[in-house]
């Protein structure tokens, strides 16, 4: 029902009585015996640091000014998982933060979200974001990947949706992240339901403001009429697990089968659920956090249904904390990786389908990881090296749709730009459609230990040229042999202009650009309007593509958002 007041914060937080030496102790302290050891001294004493410790597993960049009770009591809440593959923390830190749809570890088990005992036993990733972190800067960044994002290396197998990959557990969800976007993970952090349930119960609920009445069979969301609802923990997951929303129409009747149903379920509740975690950090910023009493009941509702990976102890979190105290959620950058949907139907793969999946769309997928972590163009995501000249390695290029000369075709496009093309061939298509691949070999990432693999940077280099449906993709099996990389062409695949600089001529008084763009969809690249950025109408031009989606997503005029200081409307 819409509500009409809401709940009282805690007060301000206040200085930590030796506060650095606490933190100091964190730092040098490894080991649970040695926590334990130290453990039944500090217990009765409560010593409270501002920042983000429990945020840092919880919510990190959503609860910045959390406090936490007794740093020797929350080691002992804290589970730990082993993932491989994850690197060194550097100058920077990425911290994959993961909802798993888990049901069968869950400690109570709930209807709303399906039982484990009658068979929903599938887990997958709900939410797969990247937190990046500059220590230098105090910088808090958030990269949103779409759930069912069609990668090449979701599985130890293959190619499957990006939310698949948790199945085969962390490590092959941090694996294909590092592999299909050159994207390095130094920490993993899961929640599921209970944990979101859990902090958001903690801190007496939320208020969110719908203007329109809302409905969501599958999440159980059920909002009759516009207005503010105070939510709590099962209900805000009903919120930003909501992804089959429907919307009554201004004027429609109250008979929810008749109304319609919002396009881009996945985005949209991206969407939803990043203004959802700006309304939890106002809270957490409102609620002050520093009565021991609601840090306790947090830490202690929140932290047991929490895993992290087993390099991630709490000195480092008590570190992370104290640099990223004064953070706001209002300044930090929540971008979502863009992508195309397949707008044709369920998507067909080597003869298996796999319904509903969007594709990676270039440029803006590779420009959007180098906005959020700070990489200048013509530079790796990966290491912040500069890419290699494209004349300094061989690659092969190979028709992976059947369309006539196609492998020739953008192998003359790429010439321009300089890439040693050595080879071009044709493989097997995939489907009807298909994304292209950049394929590279060299090295698995190691199980422990940081990544070198000059052939990521090389395919890095080639992703760069490519517009249209493509991603990176590591198999030394699919890499042409005498060739470092092997571009595999896709559906509405195009390569970047190149500029060239033009001698004045008569009726010139200074030199002049002109660009051309190849579309690699004939046999002889065409003449056509210059530009640097992909054509939006060429993917859409058959209906088999939507239009790629934005980065930023803005509010639908349905989304839910905050309500004003009096409860009755929106902020």
């Amino acid at each position: 029902m819409p509500i009409d007041a809401g709940v009282s914060g805690g007060g301000p937080v206040g200085e930590v009585p030796n506060q650095e030496g606490l933190l100091q102790l964190g730092r040098t302290i490894d080991g649970r015996g040695k926590r334990a050891s130290h453990r039944k001294r500090h217990s009765r004493r409560f010593r409270w640091i501002r920042g983000i410790s429990i945020a840092v597993a919880v919510v990190l960049f959503a609860v910045v000014g959390f406090g936490v009770w007794d740093y020797f009591y929350l080691g002992g809440l804290i589970q730990h998982t082993h993932v491989d593959h994850l690197q060194a923390s550097g100058s920077t830190e990425n911290i994959l933060l993961v909802g798993s749809t888990d049901r069968c570890a869950l400690k109570v088990q709930n209807p709303m979200y399906g039982l484990c005992s009658q068979g929903v036993t599938g887990i997958n990733s709900d939410i797969v974001m990247i937190i990046h972190l500059d220590p230098a800067t105090h910088g808090v960044a958030l990269l949103s990947i779409p759930r069912d994002l069609f990668v090449p290396n979701a599985r130890i197998e293959g190619a499957n949706k990006i939310d698949a990959a948790l199945y085969e557990g962390p490590s092959q969800l941090a694996a294909a992240i590092e592999e299909d976007f050159a994207i390095p993970i130094n920490h993993y952090v899961e929640l599921n339901f209970d944990t979101f349930a859990s902090v958001v119960n903690a801190l007496g609920g939320v208020k969110m403001y719908f203007p329109r009445p809302v409905f969501d069979a599958e999440s159980s969301l059920n909002i009759p009429r516009a207005g503010c609802y105070d939510l709590n923990g099962t209900e805000a997951l009903e919120v930003v697990r909501a992804r089959h929303l429907q919307i009554q129409p201004i004027g429609g009747s109250n008979d929810h089968s008749t109304w319609p149903q919002e396009a881009e379920s996945d985005i949209a509740r991206i969407r939803r659920t990043h203004e959802f975690l700006r309304v939890l950090a106002t809270k957490v910023a409102a609620r002050g956090l520093g009565n021991p009493f609601t840090d306790q009941s947090i830490a202690t509702s929140v932290l047991p249904n929490l895993t992290v990976d087993q390099a991630f102890n709490e000195g480092e979190m008590v570190s992370l904390a104290e640099t990223y105290a004064g953070t706001s959620i209002s300044d930090v950058p929540q971008l979502t990786y863009p992508v195309i949907l397949d707008q044709v139907g369920t998507y067909m793969y080597k003869g298996y389908e796999y319904g509903d999946v969007e594709f990676p769309i270039q440029p803006g997928g590779y420009k959007t990881v180098n906005q959020i972590f700070g990489a200048a163009s013509g530079t790796s995501s990966w290491n912040d090296a500069a890419l290699p000249k494209p004349q300094s390695f061989p690659m092969s290029v190979v028709n992976g749709t059947g369309t006539a000369n196609q492998a020739a075709t953008v192998a003359a496009s790429l010439a321009p730009h300089g890439f040693k093309v050595v080879s071009t061939g044709d493989v097997t298509p995939v489907g009807p459609l298909s994304e292209t691949v950049v394929w590279y070999g060299g090295p698995p990432p190691p199980k422990t230990g940081n990544w070198s693999n000059p052939a990521l940077q090389d395919a890095e280099a080639v992703l760069q040229q490519v517009q249209g449906p493509a991603i990176l993709g590591y198999n030394p099996a699919e890499v042409t042999p005498g060739a470092q990389v092997t571009l595999q062409t896709g559906t509405d695949i195009s390569i970047a202009a190149v500029v060239k600089t033009v001698p004045p001529s008569k009726g010139h008084a200074k030199p002049h650009t002109t660009t051309t763009t190849s579309h690699a969809g004939t046999t002889v690249p065409p003449t056509v309007t210059p530009t640097t950025v992909y054509d939006p109408p060429d993917v859409a031009a058959d209906n088999s593509f939507s239009a790629p989606t934005a980065t930023a997503q803005p509010l639908a005029p349905w989304d839910p958002r905050p309500c004003n200081a009096a409860g009755t409307g929106p902020a």
